[in-house]
Order: structure tokens, then C-alpha cells, then sequence
């Protein structure tokens, strides 16, 4: 690290867990950010003040007016703009010394699985069923771990979906894409403004840790929180040996 790193994330080596060797870690580290919009947001806005030093964003959607009541990646003056491209403008703004690659495209199959290949740690913040299942898949394959998050209305979940351990589940064994599951919009059904920063950037500190290798991540549990009441409950995940994506 230069100078101007050191005192940059100088908090950061401060800290007994990270300290100069984690926060090289991160600088060397690539987070592939499937989706730019209310997860996606804080998500990239921690990962990049953090010093992950390549963060490549997906979406394929453009910045419209109901977005920027939760989407604090974009602002007014970017309507119709890509998410992505709108992102990496603010991402520059917060650290201009990392890379940041924005793509605006829905990426699926092999480009999607070369994408996880490349990638350090994934966050999934996307929201619909066939993206998640499909990072998923690409995660498991390539042995890269996945940090899930989800919010609608006033619930959110998040947990970590770690393969390269033997004992962790993927998210099909909580979600099997065999079996049907209702698809619910923020466009639809609404969601508290709040309530994605809270998930989006949980799952920064999830990826951080799984990149500088501290404490305990969430594999094997999934938090639940309830808004209403700011009330969380935690269950514990375990892997289902017939999975049909990470099953033996």
C-alpha cells in the first residue's frame, strides 16, 4: 500500500482483525455485485469506501424516478441512465483508486459462469428467483461464495452460501428450483426505504469478512428480520444431500 492508502483505511488497520495484511487482502480482492438497484446500492457504496479493489456490476435496467426513493447509488439528475454506468460514476466519486467495471446486461450461462469464475466473492441483490438460482449455480461450480440478500415490504433475509465447506448448504438447498415459489415485486408489493440499506449492507460485511478471512460468516444460517417490530430471528441451514445443485 502507498501513503495515501495507509491513511485511507488507516480505521481499518487499526482493527486487531483486519490490520495491514487484511486490508491488502481486500485491495487484491474482485466482488462481482449482481444488481444495482436497493441491495446492490449500499452493498457497492461499503465494498468500495472499503477498498475492494475491483468491483464489477451487473444490471441491465436504467435508473427510473420510483427508484431513488431506495436506490442511493443513483440520483435525479440520472434518470434513464444504465444502473450500472450510474453506479460506477458514484463508486468513482467514493474511491477513485479502485476499478470498478459496469455492465449493463443480464448476464446468464456462460458468460454469467465465467463472470463467478473471475470473481473473489459474489453478492446477490437481485430480485427475482431465476437470477438467484442461476448465480447459484455458477457459485457452487466454481466454489466461490455467495452472499444472499432479499427485502420486500418489511421483511428482509440475508445468509451466505459458502460450497467451498463440506457442511454448507447452497441456496437451492433452502430454495429448490424445482419447486414453485411466488415472485413478489417492489413494484407490486412496496418496500420499506430503510429496510434495503439495513440488508445491503450486511451483506458488505459478510463479503468483507469472507475476503480478509474473519470471524464467522452467516453460511449455514439465515437471518430474518422483521422491520415493524426491528425484531431478528436466526435459523440454522443445513446441507440437503440431494440437492440437485450441490448434492452428492
Amino acid at each position: 500500500m502507498n501513503d495515501n492508502q495507509l491513511l485511507r483505511y488507516s480505521r481499518h488497520i487499526l482493527l486487531d482483525e483486519i490490520g495491514i495484511e487484511g486490508q491488502e487482502k481486500l485491495l487484491a480482492a474482485h466482488a462481482l455485485v449482481i444488481g444495482a438497484g436497493g441491495l446492490g446500492s449500499p452493498a457497492a457504496y461499503y465494498l468500495a469506501s472499503a477498498g475492494i479493489g475491483k468491483i464489477t456490476l451487473v444490471d441491465n435496467d436504467s435508473v427510473d424516478l420510483t427508484n431513488l426513493q431506495r436506490q442511493i447509488l443513483h440520483t435525479t439528475e440520472r434518470i434513464g441512465q444504465p444502473k450500472a454506468q450510474s453506479g460506477k460514476k458514484t463508486l468513482a466519486q467514493i474511491n477513485p483508486d479502485i476499478e470498478v467495471v459496469a455492465l449493463t446486461e443480464r448476464a446468464e450461462g456462460g458468460r454469467l459462469s465465467e463472470l463467478v469464475r473471475q470473481a473473489t466473492v459474489v453478492l446477490d441483490c437481485c430480485d427475482n428467483f431465476a437470477t438467484r438460482h442461476a448465480v447459484n449455480r455458477a457459485c457452487v461450480q466454481h466454489k466461490v461464495p455467495l452472499v444472499s440478500g432479499a427485502a420486500i415490504r418489511m421483511d428482509g433475509q440475508i445468509s451466505v452460501f459458502d460450497t467451498r465447506r463440506a457442511d454448507s448448504p447452497c441456496y437451492a438447498c433452502l430454495f429448490p428450483p424445482e419447486q414453485q415459489f411466488e415472485e413478489v415485486l417492489c413494484s407490486t408489493m412496496g418496500v420499506f426505504a430503510p429496510l434495503v440499506g439495513i440488508i445491503g449492507t450486511m451483506q458488505a460485511a459478510e463479503a468483507l469478512k469472507l475476503v480478509a478471512g474473519i470471524g464467522e460468516s452467516l453460511a449455514g444460517r439465515l437471518l430474518m428480520l422483521d422491520a415493524r417490530n426491528m425484531e431478528w430471528s436466526s435459523i440454522r441451514l443445513a446441507r440437503n444431500a440431494p440437492c440437485s445443485v450441490c448434492g452428492d
